[in-house]
């Protein structure tokens, strides 16, 4: 196995919380290029939560905004600029979802993207990054819910997001067979951003999730987009997926939305879970 090999497995058997004796793995300390394998009690993470579901709750970003002041997951533009500059034009409106206290917006408005539009549902956060670019013209931030964009039809070229679709899954325990109450979140999301994406205009989707679990949520064909697929190394293997509105699925992606129609009318498979000891150490016993 090269040394490449188990970060990817990880990647992608990690997209659900890991427990051990009610310690939660959390997905920042996986998956943040600067966090990985830091212990509890390190003052950097001060900021972790004792749960994974807490990531789904508007309190705990606010409390964590009101003291941290940047953090990035899944790396920083840099790692990815390369992609984006592909898809995404100078002159493009764009609408960033979950902009967090992220550097991205950032990073784009000084390479030279000068519309862009940021929305989160934290009132913190948006009040203070609006405060710390207030010297950046044309770009705007909003308190908004991702399934109630308060946008017209076709309002922008490209709608990107960096992990905030990760974080509504953080407490599944299926990623192959999401709750029915996550489904519908992300399919409101889903509806949402194709709305206000205008004619050929992208969604562009930043993760650490692998086109076996991800493509299950972007190939449906009332969304009006096709997909595609890229990654880049940022510690592990991270995801970018570009659907462009008005392009029609491949045919694989029309094929996969047909299985996963037919399979929804099936009954659900009997699922066998992994034994785990007590008191086994899961990150002691990774070794890269």
């Amino acid at each position: 196995m090269n040394a490449a090999q188990p970060t990817r497995m990880l990647s992608g058997a990690l997209s659900c919380k890991t427990t051990t004796r009610g310690f939660t793995l959390s997905y920042e300390l996986l998956f943040h290029p600067q966090s990985r394998w830091r212990r509890r009690g390190n003052k950097n993470m001060d900021h972790l939560p004792d749960n994974n579901s807490r990531y789904k709750d508007v309190d705990y970003w606010d409390e964590r905004y009101k003291t941290e002041q940047s953090y990035d997951w899944l790396g920083s533009f840099s790692k990815f600029q390369h992609i984006l500059e592909n898809h995404v034009k100078k002159e493009d409106a764009i609408l960033m979802l979950g902009c967090g206290n992220s550097s991205l917006s950032g990073d784009m408005y000084v390479a030279g993207y000068r519309s862009i539009t940021n929305i989160d549902y934290s009132s913190v956060c948006i009040s203070t990054m609006s405060a710390r670019h207030s010297d950046c013209p044309g770009m705007t931030w909003h308190e908004m819910d991702v399934r109630q964009l308060s946008f017209p039809d076709a309002s922008f070229d490209v709608v990107l997001e960096k992990a905030t679709l990760d974080a509504l899954m953080v407490d599944e325990k299926d990623p192959w067979r999401l709750s029915p109450k996550t489904s519908c979140f992300i399919h409101k999301a889903l509806t949402e951003i194709s709305r206000c994406l205008k004619p050929g205009g992208r969604f562009v989707s930043i993760t650490f999730h692998s086109p076996f679990l991800r493509k299950r949520l972007y190939a449906r064909a009332e969304y009006n987009w096709s997909i595609k697929k890229f990654s880049y190394d940022g510690g592990f293997e991270y995801f970018v997926y570009v659907m462009t509105k008005g392009e029609e699925l491949s045919p694989e992606d029309a094929a996969l939305e047909k299985k996963l129609l037919d399979d929804a009318k099936s009954p659900p498979a009997k699922v066998t879970t992994l034994h785990t000891e007590p008191d086994e150490d899961f990150l002691s016993n990774i070794d890269l």
